[in-house]
């Protein structure tokens, strides 16, 4: 089991409270992630809003990925997911970007696909809004470049949406073949895209009773593409096992409170070894997921 929070980039999450002591600022944004790499958490969402949507459009918000490249040579074992929204990027250059902080933060840099929300603030930023199930042929297309950019010497895609010509992108990511592609979403499009693209769906908490039927749904629906890769969520272990190698023997210098999580992290070793493999998952409406699991 792995445990994240998101980053209150809007300085918090309650509508119904003004203050909640959380401020929208970097240097709070900075203080957080540090303490929460220190504690051993494993991963923070960091939304992708231009408006704040908690406390009203008029109060201050951070933008994701800057914020996520500023944090990415501040921690060190935080993984930092960084919402990214198809209506308001460019895919190569959201692909540049994720290789970039990916390298800058050692392969901790993963990706949550939301392919569109808050037709206001699109509105107001002059992004592409479109109806809904044809979103998810635009986020597949969009997927196809960040994929290709990823993985080719030279990318080129003739699409509906977008058209790359014989596009080069050096450095690669640290994470291969790819940064992890998270994301969720409730309708059948979603789904079939979430199961048929990406590497983990986000979900809401729910009852055991309907996460397990998202789970069963989303294994059903990976299994109509066997061509696919196999679990990625292998590798993430092995890395997550050297990390907690590495941090059993930081003997020196540790605070109390730090080696009980040193002494907490290395009881989990054995039980990230002999987890079993996992082949889908459970889902929210893009970008609300407060869990995750893997294909």
């Amino acid at each position: 089991m792995r445990f994240g929070f998101w980053m209150p980039v809007f300085g918090g999450w309650l509508r119904n409270v003004e203050d909640e002591g959380m401020p929208a600022t970097f240097a709070y944004q900075r203080e957080l992630a540090q303490q929460a790499d220190r504690d051993g958490w494993d991963v923070t969402l960091i939304a992708e809003l231009n408006l704040n949507d908690i406390k009203g459009p008029e109060a201050d918000c951070l933008e994701a990925w800057t914020t996520a490249a500023a944090l990415a040579p501040l921690t060190e074992r935080l993984e930092l997911m960084a919402a990214v929204r198809p209506n308001f990027r460019l895919p190569a250059l959201v692909a540049k970007e994720a290789a970039t902080i990916d390298r800058i933060s050692n392969g901790r840099f993963t990706l949550n696909v939301v392919s569109a929300w808050w037709e206001t603030e699109a509105r107001q930023y002059g992004a592409t809004w479109i109806e809904h199930d044809e979103r998810y042929a635009r986020t597949e297309e969009f997927l196809a470049v960040l994929k290709g950019m990823w993985t080719k010497e030279e990318y080129t895609l003739e699409g509906r949406y977008y058209t790359i010509k014989n596009a080069r992108l050096a450095p690669k990511p640290v994470q291969r073949p790819w940064p992890t592609l998270y994301a969720g979403g409730e309708s059948p499009a979603a789904k079939d895209l979430i199961a048929r693209e990406c590497d983990a769906y986000l979900m809401h908490g729910d009852p055991p009773d309907a996460l397990a039927a998202k789970i069963e749904d989303m294994r059903t629906r990976r299994a109509k593409h066997p061509e696919l890769p196999g679990d990625r969520a292998h590798h993430r272990r092995a890395r997550q096992r050297a990390r907690l190698r590495e941090l059993s023997g930081l003997h020196q210098g540790l605070t109390a409170r730090d080696e009980g999580v040193a002494r907490g992290l290395q009881r989990l070793e054995p039980r990230l070894a002999d987890r079993p493999r996992r082949d889908a998952g459970a889902g929210s409406r893009p970008g609300a997921g407060a869990g995750a699991h893997r294909h």
